[in-house]
């Protein structure tokens, strides 16, 4: 890879979370935002929903919130100068060029209505996977083993971002194994992130490598 990623984990405690308003899904993306500056322009804000920034929020209890990030410039090392503990370390060369790896991931699965043109959440668990792996190859640069895919959970979202707009945000928790059509396009799925959402705990592929042939059978 031309340019270096950073796979990083924002631990907050149940004080940080408090102090920093964490309640819906807009404020753990400002929160998340906070943490790197912001180098993209307005126009380029408009044209793609590519931040360099993705993250995966993994929830919390009684003792604090753990969230997952992965950008192309590293974060800050605490929330505001006092809040939580960052832990950041630049993704392996060679990580990427494997041909199997298990995966988790949080995707907006939707699909564009061909009348309306809105796009509209595809539903149900075996809606969901067909439209996964539809997208996967040709999308996405990888193949997903079928007899593997799990759809674990499914959410719907609702919530007002920084404008008080509301938002619907599907989600769906996969898990599988996934095997690499086309390394290029997988790297860039990678960096990039996957699907809608992103800027909202969408679409970051949680990956290991698996270095063994592992049978569907």
């Amino acid at each position: 890879m031309n340019n270096s990623l950073f796979a990083s984990v924002l631990q907050l405690s149940r004080r940080d979370c408090q102090a920093l308003r964490l309640t819906d899904p807009y404020s753990v993306h400002r929160v998340v935002y906070s943490l790197f500056p912001d180098v993209r322009s307005t126009e380029e804000k408009q044209v793609s929903e590519a931040s360099g920034i993705q993250f995966a929020d993994l929830g919390g209890d009684a003792t604090g919130r753990k969230v997952l990030l992965l950008s192309d410039r590293p974060p800050a090392m605490c929330v505001a100068g006092q809040y939580g503990q960052v832990q950041t370390r630049t993704i392996p060369e060679g990580f990427l060029d494997h041909r199997l790896y298990r995966f988790k991931l949080i995707i907006n699965p939707t699909r564009r209505d061909n009348t309306s043109k809105k796009l509209l959440a595809v539903r149900g668990r075996d809606a969901i996977a067909d439209w996964f792996m539809a997208r996967a190859e040709a999308s996405w640069g990888f193949s997903v083993d079928p007899q593997q895919l799990q759809v674990e959970q499914v959410n719907v979202l609702r919530f007002q971002d920084k404008a008080q707009r509301d938002i619907t945000l599907a989600q769906a928790h996969l898990t599988g194994v996934l095997s690499v059509a086309d390394p290029v396009l997988f790297r860039d799925s990678f960096a990039s992130g996957i699907g809608r959402g992103r800027a909202f705990g969408c679409g970051l592929m949680q990956i290991v490598p698996l270095t063994q042939f592992i049978s569907s059978h």
